[in-house]
């Protein structure tokens, strides 16, 4: 179901019946909200028992095409997407929690992991530093997030054809102490969360989601 943050941000809302064993923070593709990400949150709430609630990523602005999203991710800022992340975790209504996000949102997922907000945080194919098209003056570095004091345990997931995840970013990452990276040779942007899209590898994302879900503790 469609909440609204406190911010006045949209998300999807789903809760299983009981009491939630995980809250999660699912951060979107730059795409945004749409069915894909409302059966998503249906899904791995019927499935593991978890509360789920992924904001827009582009609150007011949701019929925006993707390319104009592109063109406008550098006048984003990290307090109101970080902190939209933060209080989907806080409606969850759960103990524990975590940040999921994928492609743009798995970006703002290793940022978010820098809060001490999440006790775990999994970024599928997620920009390691801000790229250069998207900087602006409300973007902070991933990497100086996970670098921070209250940074929790994260799992990065990247395809070893990612133009998003460039080598050197991948290897800046690895350095990091509470980070897991997990490198899926022959993989492209977007392998796992989307069947529809070229780039879906159905082998790798079957094991993506497996490591995921264990390290969340589903």
């Amino acid at each position: 179901m469609r909440v609204t943050l406190p911010s006045g941000t949209p998300a999807e809302l789903a809760t299983p019946a009981g009491t939630p064993a995980l809250g999660l923070a699912l951060a979107p593709d730059i795409g945004g909200l749409r069915p894909l990400f409302d059966e998503l949150c249906a899904r791995l709430s019927a499935e593991h028992g978890w509360a789920v609630c992924a904001p827009e990523p582009f609150p007011g602005h949701e019929s925006m095409p993707v390319p104009e999203r592109l063109g406008a991710v550098g006048k984003l800022s990290d307090k109101r997407v970080v902190g939209d992340l933060v209080a989907a975790a806080d409606r969850t209504g759960a103990a524990r929690t975590a940040v999921v996000g994928f492609c743009m949102g798995g970006m703002y997922a290793l940022k978010a992991a820098g809060t001490g907000r999440f006790d775990r945080a999994v970024s599928f194919y997620g920009m390691i530093r801000v790229p250069q098209d998207w900087r602006g003056a409300g973007h902070a570095e991933p990497l100086d997030a996970l670098r921070g004091p209250d940074a929790c345990p994260v799992l990065a997931l990247i395809g070893g054809r990612d133009q998003w995840t460039p080598p050197q970013d991948v290897a800046a990452l690895e350095q990091v102490p509470h980070v897991s990276v997990v490198r899926y040779p022959d993989a492209e942007h977007g392998f796992a969360h989307d069947p529809t899209r070229p780039a879906h590898r159905a082998d790798d994302a079957a094991d993506a989601w497996r490591r995921a879900i264990e390290f969340l503790g589903g």
